[in-house]
Order: C-alpha cells, then sequence, then structure tokens
C-alpha cells in the first residue's frame, strides 16, 4: 500500500543520469532521524521540499529504505532550507559563501528576488555583472529544466538530455514536445527516432499516422546518410520503414509521394525501364548537385595561370629539387600544371609526395597566390609536414558563419587563391566537397590528391571514387612503387593487401612490420595491452599516448574499441579526477576524440585530443587539441569517445608512428582488404597486426560488401557534353539556369 512521505532533502547521496535513479536522505518533522528514499527522483537538490508517494523496504546491506513512485517538489520558504538549497551547487555561480551572503541580505525574499528581481544581487558583496549573468543564466535554465524534466521523468530521459533539449529550443521546449516530438529526432544529436517516437505515442500521436509515417521515413533517410549513402532506393527503404515503424511496406510507398510533392524529399528514377525509384533528402541532393554545377563552372573557365613549357619545367624542377621523376610523375606534373582541374590518385610509396613538391615548386614561380588544405587537423599538419608550407584544414580556410550558420567564403565570397592543392580527398565526404567548390574562384587551379582504394568518407558519398569513375575529370593513377618505398615491408604489404595478394607475414624484429600470431581474443588483448604499455615504450621508446594508435574494425567484442579503451585507459591513466556521464568514464589526462562536426566548436569528427581540466563544480571539462582549448559542459561529452583505441574508418587521413590492430575472425562482417589497406598505411614506423593469419586471408580475399548509393558519378556522366561547353564560362552561369537536370 501506497505511503505519503514529506520532508526536505538533507543529502543527495547517489544520482545515475542516465536513469535518474537517484538515493537520498530526507529529514521529516514526523521522523527523529533522516529518512533514506530512493527512486527515480530527478533533478531534486539539497534543501527542496518533497511530497512523495511509495512504499518503506528493507535493504539487506542499507536497512531500511523509502522508494518513491511518485513526487511533488517545491522550494525552501525557511531561512536555513533556503541557505542548504543555494550552497548544493544547483544554481552555478552561487557556492556556500555566497548562499549565506545572499540569505543574510533578502531573507525569506531570496526566491521572490530571483524570480522578479534578480538584478539586485548585486547588492549583495562580491557579486558583479559576470557573476550575476551566470547566475540568472542557470536559475533561468533550471527552471525550464524542471518543467521539462517533470514532462519527460516517465519517459527515461536523462536530466542530460533534457539540458540538450533546453538548449536547442529554449522557451518553446515544452510546445515542440508536445506539437511535433519527432522533430527532436532531426535537431538533437543523441536524440533517436524511438525515443522522439515513444514521446509521441505516449501524448496520443497514432501508429499509421502521417506525420509518423513521414517522420520515420525522413529518419530512414538520415539514418541511411550516417552510413555513407547519399541517396537510397525506395524498395530498401520500405523494407528499413516497416521493420523501423512495425507498419505495412503500402503505407510507407504512400506516405513518400507527399514528401517528393512537398519539396522534403527528391525522387528520380535511373531510367525510364526502370521501376525502383532512388530518393535523396532536400539537403543531399542539393550538395550532390551543387558539385556537378560548380565542376562544371571551374572546368570551362580560363586559368589565371600563365601556361609553361612542360618539358623544360619539369627539367628544371628535377634539378631544383635533386631529383630524377618517373615517367608516371612527369605526366602527373605535367597534366597538373596544365588542366584546370586534375586528380593524382595513388597508394603509399607510389611517390605523391613528390608530385605535390614538384607541382608547388614551379607553380610558385607563377604565382604568390597558393593555398593547401586537407580534411582533418592530422591530414592538414603532415601536408605541411611534406611541402615545408603552411596547409589549413578545409573548415578553417572556408572560414565558420557563426551568425548565419555554414560558411564565410562562397561563390560570392571566393577563397583569395590562384592554385588550390587538396590532399586526402578520399576523406572529403558530399557536404564539404559542394562547400569548398563553391569557395574555389572561378579563374583558379585546382589539384585533388587522394588514394582511392582507402576507406570512404565517415560521411556520406564516395565522393573521390565518383568523381574519377565519372571519367569527367582528368585523372593520374600512380602505380609504379618507387625503389627507396620498396624496402619498407609496410608499403609492400599495403599494397599486396589492396592488390589481393596475401602479405609478408614472416618474423622479422627488423623490419617495420610485424605479425604476431595468436588464436584467442583474450589472449591477443593481453598482448596489445602488453605492446602499449610496456614493451614499445620501454625497448622502442614510443610514448604510447602521442606515437602509439590501436586500431580495430569494430567497436563492440573482446577486440572492440570500447572494450581496448576501457582496458587501456585502466593501465595507462589511473588517474582519480573522473567524470562519469551518459555510460562514459573520462579521466584527466585521458586521449579523447571528436566524433562529430561542431561547428561553435570549431573542433571535426576525427580530431584527437587531451582532457587538460575537469571541473566539477562547473561542470565542464577542457580538451586540448593541437595547442587549442575546447570547453565542454558535462551534457557535450556524448561527442567525445575515449581514443586508446578507435576503429580504423574514423583514423583516416591520420598518421602515426606506430599502429597495433587486431584483426580476427569475430571481425568477419568487416574483414574486407580497403579496411586492412587503410589499417596498415596508417603506419609511418611500425605496423603490428595481432591475430590469425586465417583472418588475414579472410580480408585479402574479400571484397567490401558496404556499397553506398550516391548519384553524383551518374549526374556527372549525364550532364558530361555540359561540362565542356566553353560558351557557358561567358557567361557565368550556373550548369542548370537554362534547362532542367537531366534525370539520375
Amino acid at each position: 500500500m501506497l505511503e505519503t512521505l514529506s520532508g526536505t532533502i538533507d543529502q543527495i547521496v547517489y544520482q545515475n543520469e542516465e536513469n535518474g535513479y537517484t538515493v537520498a536522505r530526507l529529514k521529516s518533522p514526523v521522523h527523529k532521524e533522516a529518512i533514506v528514499i530512493v527512486g527515480s527522483l530527478m533533478p531534486i537538490a539539497a534543501g527542496e521540499i518533497i511530497t512523495a508517494d511509495g512504499t518503506w523496504k528493507h535493504h539487506p546491506s542499507f536497512g531500511r529504505q523509502f522508494v518513491v513512485d511518485a513526487f511533488e517538489i517545491s522550494l525552501p520558504k525557511d531561512l536555513k532550507g533556503i541557505e542548504r538549497y543555494l550552497e548544493s551547487g544547483a544554481i552555478k555561480g552561487i557556492g556556500p559563501t555566497y548562499a549565506k551572503r545572499i540569505v543574510d541580505y533578502f531573507g525569506t525574499k531570496t526566491f521572490d528576488i530571483l524570480d522578479h528581481k534578480i538584478e539586485r544581487l548585486e547588492e549583495v558583496e562580491g557579486i558583479g555583472e559576470k557573476r550575476l549573468e551566470k547566475i540568472k543564466a542557470s536559475w533561468v535554465e533550471q527552471g525550464a529544466i524542471r518543467n521539462v524534466m517533470v514532462f519527460l521523468r516517465g519517459h527515461n530521459v536523462s536530466l542530460s538530455m533534457a539540458q540538450k533539449i533546453y538548449r536547442r529550443y529554449k522557451e518553446q521546449t515544452l510546445e515542440i514536445i508536445q506539437n511535433n516530438p519527432y522533430q527532436l529526432a532531426r535537431d538533437i544529436h543523441g536524440i533517436g527516432f524511438k525515443t522522439a517516437d515513444a514521446l509521441a505515442q505516449e501524448i496520443g500521436i497514432d501508429k499509421e499516422s502521417k506525420d509518423r509515417i513521414q517522420s520515420g521515413i525522413e529518419h530512414i533517410l538520415r539514418v541511411l546518410c550516417d552510413e555513407g549513402h547519399s541517396c537510397y532506393p525506395l524498395s530498401g527503404l520500405t523494407k528499413h520503414g516497416s521493420t523501423l515503424l512495425e507498419v505495412e511496406e503500402e503505407l510507407i510507398k504512400k506516405e513518400v509521394q507527399p514528401l517528393i510533392s512537398g519539396g522534403r524529399l527528391i525522387g528520380l528514377f535511373p531510367h525510364e525501364h526502370c521501376e525502383d525509384m532512388i530518393l535523396w533528402t532536400k539537403q543531399m541532393f542539393e550538395y550532390e548537385m551543387s558539385i556537378v554545377d560548380e565542376i562544371g563552372r571551374l572546368i570551362n573557365s580560363p586559368c589565371f595561370l600563365r601556361s609553361v613549357d612542360s618539358e623544360k619545367a619539369i627539367d628544371w624542377a628535377q634539378e631544383k629539387l635533386n631529383i630524377e621523376f618517373a615517367s608516371e610523375q612527369k605526366w602527373a606534373i605535367e597534366k597538373s600544371m596544365q588542366d584546370k582541374i586534375h586528380i593524382i590518385t595513388g597508394g603509399p610509396g607510389t611517390g605523391k609526395s613528390t608530385i605535390t613538391n614538384a607541382i608547388l615548386t614551379l607553380s610558385e614561380k607563377i604565382t604568390t597566390k597558393i593555398l593547401l588544405a586537407a580534411p582533418t587537423g592530422r591530414a592538414a599538419k603532415r601536408l605541411s609536414e611534406i611541402t615545408r608550407k603552411k596547409a589549413s584544414t578545409i573548415h578553417s580556410l572556408l572560414e565558420m558563419d557563426f551568425t548565419q550558420g555554414g560558411f564565410k567564403r562562397n561563390r560570392t565570397n571566393p577563397l583569395q587563391c590562384e592554385l588550390l592543392i587538396i590532399d586526402e580527398a578520399s576523406m572529403i565526404d558530399t557536404h564539404l566537397m559542394s562547400s569548398l567548390l563553391k569557395a574555389i574562384p572561378t579563374k583558379a587551379r585546382v589539384i585533388i590528391i587522394g588514394d582511392i582504394d582507402q576507406l570512404p568518407s565517415v560521411g556520406p558519398g564516395s565522393v573521390l571514387k565518383d568523381l574519377i569513375e565519372s571519367e569527367t575529370i582528368p585523372t593520374t593513377r600512380l602505380k609504379e612503387i618507387f625503389r627507396q618505398a620498396k624496402g619498407s615491408r609496410i608499403i609492400r604489404n599495403a599494397h599486396k593487401v589492396n592488390q589481393g595478394q596475401f602479405p609478408e607475414l614472416e618474423e622479422d624484429p627488423k623490419s617495420d612490420f610485424w605479425f604476431i600470431a595468436l588464436e584467442k581474443p583474450e589472449e591477443i588483448m593481453a598482448r596489445i595491452l602488453h605492446l602499449v604499455t610496456e614493451k614499445l615504450p620501454e625497448t622502442k621508446g614510443f610514448h604510447p599516448f602521442e606515437e602509439i594508435q590501436v586500431l580495430s574494425p569494430m567497436k563492440k567484442g573482446v577486440l572492440g574499441t570500447l572494450n581496448l579503451n576501457i582496458a587501456l585507459q585502466d593501465k595507462l591513466n589511473p588517474s582519480l579526477k573522473r567524470v562519469t556521464k551518459m555510460g562514459r568514464t573520462f579521466r584527466l589526462g585521458d586521449k579523447v576524440m571528436q566524433i562529430r562536426n561542431n561547428y561553435d566548436k570549431l573542433v571535426f569528427n576525427g580530431d584527437v585530443g587531451r582532457i587538460v581540466e575537469i571541473d566539477e563544480k562547473e561542470e565542464e571539462l577542457v580538451v586540448q587539441f593541437d595547442g587549442q582549448q575546447v570547453e565542454y559542459n558535462f551534457t557535450e561529452i556524448d561527442e567525445l569517445i575515449l581514443a586508446y583505441a578507435v576503429s580504423v574508418h574514423k583514423y583516416q587521413g591520420s598518421e602515426c608512428p606506430v599502429i597495433v590492430m587486431p584483426i580476427h575472425t569475430s571481425h568477419f562482417k568487416l574483414l574486407v582488404k580497403n579496411l586492412v589497406y587503410t589499417g596498415i598505411t596508417r603506419g609511418k614506423k611500425l605496423v603490428i597486426l595481432v591475430g590469425s593469419k586465417r583472418a588475414v586471408a579472410m580480408a585479402v580475399k574479400s571484397v567490401s560488401t558496404d556499397q553506398r548509393f550516391t548519384g553524383l558519378k551518374n549526374f556527372l556522366q549525364k550532364n558530361l557534353d555540359k561540362l565542356h561547353q566553353p560558351a557557358l564560362v561567358d557567361k557565368q552561369q550556373s550548369l542548370f539556369e537554362e534547362q532542367p537536370l537531366e534525370a539520375f
């Protein structure tokens, strides 16, 4: 039978922000001793008054407890309770000292002052304008979050997630949740369709309603974009939709056309006899169209740079650089000095860096307006090291526009360059390539360099592959491995794997490629820990944080990144200063990776840094990325993961002196040659594979089944003739202004 209990929260003993489970001590006027209450009680704070319905139970270890079933909270009314509440840390900017000063000054009117005349806090000694703003923001946010939590408490939404929701929508939070809960899945990282759908059904939205099905279709396309697709066949989408929404496929097909008619989706048929429509979100379609449009603009315009005598120029560059170019390299250099856009692709050891330096050396004789760019900070740093010139990330080159959103550099405000060299282009996704091309001056020359055989970008699309396979842009494919590179087993084995051949695994401790044969996952795990934390640092002098990177094909399992990270964290960083939020524990000094683009903070997917500060009082931690310190509120740290071990996909475009990678048959779904090839090519001085030869054989023989659906290649081929019409140049017009886009 339920009983009612009232009193003041004296102490919060424990809180789990994932599910709201709380253990607290309560002082009740009708009980002499403090009572332990337990349950999903968030967001209560010390000093608050609670009235709870629940039952008494006896815990074998902790004794008598009151298990709360439902509760209401209110702010304290007596001076002691008000001071206790203020000093609890519930309001940022107020600690024990200021709590006492505020209560001594305003007495029982304190909460009324906070609600209606908060500026008067400046009358209290020590509270200035800066602290007042902090208190004010926290008080307003806390009240709003409290209302949100009352609504969300029954739906297993954590306090930290409620704070995220509030920060996104502010005073519109409850209105949006009640009117269109599916908007949460679109707008807020960390809230999936299922969470939004559960809320929707709680407030009475029918399972077969148009809003639900249409939102589900858009959600599925966004998920497919996260998996790398820029578009998707209708037949496949309806199957996904039927499983997710638990409705008939015909209902899903029925709601596709209204989304197309309303402009929220784009649907095209590959050819007139095909009955399976291809679907894009409007945004992804516009990105792919933009790439085609901008390439046409660039190809069909004259170049700023004057032409050169190729033979003389190459002879001069050879003398200047004290190197003799191979015929393949000469061709790449010559075409790069002639073509408006030229792509250079090839694996490790094929001379991409030599060619880049030669192009730079020659181009510097005819222009000073040269820009170098790469998709990530690490890739840009490597490009700088190769060329001894400044290289930027594409994001920093384009300059974020925090007032309007997007980038400041675009068609109307182009980059100031006559030559742009882009490295590690396989990592560039559809959105970023669209933004970059828009910002390139019409008469500039563009050199695109990348390895087409690496894994595709983390974001949607296979841009480099589509550009090359469309055959609309002149391309040099480098195949010859040069003598100095042939001495490296890393390079030889990378090419063997890429060509479907079994790599050299014979034991040779003097080489730069080791293979350690072990069969059991637990043994592989133990050997990796020993290598990273003991053997390599002690015998080879490699720093485990800065010079060793563990890569794994998978996230889950004994040898997945999740398990490896926990084990490596315990071994390498037993720091006691830590924070646990959203199921993740971070310690001071941890190596972490950003897992989504955050344009406000100017950190991007794949950036690796170290935690240099954890402030529990302010609920913030600070991460240092290549000299830049970035602050994270505790509610934002789901953007970070531990990075002692990361997926091969996440590490593409980066390099490390030492790569250690498990390879086991338990990874069979991901044992494909381009993944192993990409992992091997991340190592500069030493690559160590730990696992079974059978798993290596599986990888070498397997071709990736991870087909990406994109429209870019087809759109480029359909518009091939338009990409070479000089008449368009003089008018400086879009490819598609005068006539509609041809069918996909």
